[in-house]
């Protein structure tokens, strides 16, 4: 039985082919999916009803099954969905006064094993499917009409999808499940689905360079790096993926995608951890690192988890950090911290992982840095 949510407008074009019927039928159902967020196709009331039983016969609509919704104190919202095989995976939304923001998972699991992230030690199962990416949205924007969110939205018309912004940021590495991504993407921006322009989708990616380039050619939407150190000595071990595609190549395939990115910089995100990567020394080298792209960056204090080891810079030197690269001339922002106390904030979504990679525990010396010349 296919899933309705498995496919964009070509595929449901392509199904409706096989069923004998014009391409026009694609556009309608996408509206009933994505715009009117239907679960049922005998709903979708502008379709024949012969046309409806054969449609029901082959598909149907298969939304996330919610394990857990868990509301936190400043409104941010988490649910843990389930996709099978003991494996469950966590959206979270973030309402603001202007805006709603879904964080949106791509895998179950990580397999690039940052050393910050809740995430990447679960370990690795499996990418989403087209369907589990495009169905926490699905999910999002129809239990928050349900629920009334219009009324406690501002910026929702009457009506209207509550989720105004898209953030590639959840579990997984999204360019590591490249294909069911950009699939995914492609029904966040079409009009005839959910009709996000490629400045409110974001995608977070910590550095595969190959994919990063065939994501400029074929889905470019607005990008942030999670880069979170200045050199490659403590990158590689911060975000090992750092060692296959060190910062230079990064930075360049960075310069790449701006010819066609929807916005004219890169969001270099980069989390702060109290003595690691936060001292005078490092601000110096990441103003020399980055002076030839354009770029913001966003400092995100440590969301800390059991056994991570990491403690959040103190907040005094987040600032002096932050104001030693505006005064460089760079847009530098501090990410609020939201949802911490429900395990919702950056870093700390960990879900329910079968870890299928069998992968050695990562054995690299203590993470120490190397002393900077002054404090920050």
């Amino acid at each position: 039985m296919i899933n309705l949510l498995d496919l964009d407008t070509a595929g449901l074009a392509a199904l409706f082919a096989r069923l004998g019927e014009k391409p026009f039928r694609a556009r309608q159902v996408s509206h009933w999916l994505h715009q009117r967020l239907t679960g049922d196709v005998d709903a979708m009331t502008d379709l024949a009803r012969p046309l409806r039983q054969r449609l029901a016969a082959v598909a149907d609509v298969r939304g996330p099954r919610v394990i857990t919704d868990t509301t936190a104190a400043d409104g941010t919202r988490k649910w843990l969905l389930d996709v099978g095989g003991g494996n469950a995976v966590e959206a979270v939304y973030i309402p603001e006064d202007d805006r709603g923001t879904l964080c949106v998972s791509s895998q179950a699991g990580c397999a690039l094993d940052c050393a910050f992230c809740s995430t990447g030690k679960q370990g690795f199962s499996r990418n989403l499917t087209v369907a589990e990416i495009v169905g926490q949205l699905w999910h999002a924007n129809r239990t928050l009409l349900a629920d009334g969110a219009s009324a406690a939205a501002p910026w929702v018309e009457q009506g209207r999808a509550p989720i105004t912004n898209v953030v590639m940021m959840g579990m997984g590495e999204p360019l590591a499940n490249f294909d069911n991504v950009v699939a995914a993407l492609s029904l966040f921006l079409d009009d005839n689905a959910y009709g996000l322009s490629r400045r409110r989708v974001t995608l977070s990616t910590s550095g595969l360079v190959p994919a990063l380039d065939r994501l400029r050619d074929a889905c470019p939407v607005a990008l942030a790096i999670s880069l979170h150190a200045p050199n490659d000595a403590l990158r590689d071990r911060l975000v090992p993926i750092n060692r296959k595609y060190p910062l230079a190549e990064l930075l360049a395939a960075c310069r790449r995608y701006l010819e066609r990115a929807p916005r004219d910089f890169v969001t270099f995100e980069y989390v702060m951890l109290d003595g690691i990567n936060d001292q005078y020394g490092h601000a110096r080298q990441l103003i020399a690192l980055a002076r030839d792209v354009p770029c913001k960056f966003n400092l995100i204090p440590f969301n800390p988890f059991p056994g991570s080891g990491f403690a959040s810079s103190p907040r005094a030197r987040i600032l002096a950090f932050q104001t030693m690269l505006m005064d460089a001339g760079f847009v530098t922002t501090i990410r609020r911290t939201r949802g911490d106390d429900i395990d919702a904030a950056c870093g700390q979504l960990a879900g329910q992982v079968q870890d299928r990679s069998r992968r050695a525990p990562l054995r690299i010396p203590p993470i120490v840095s190397s002393p900077a010349p002054g404090p920050c």
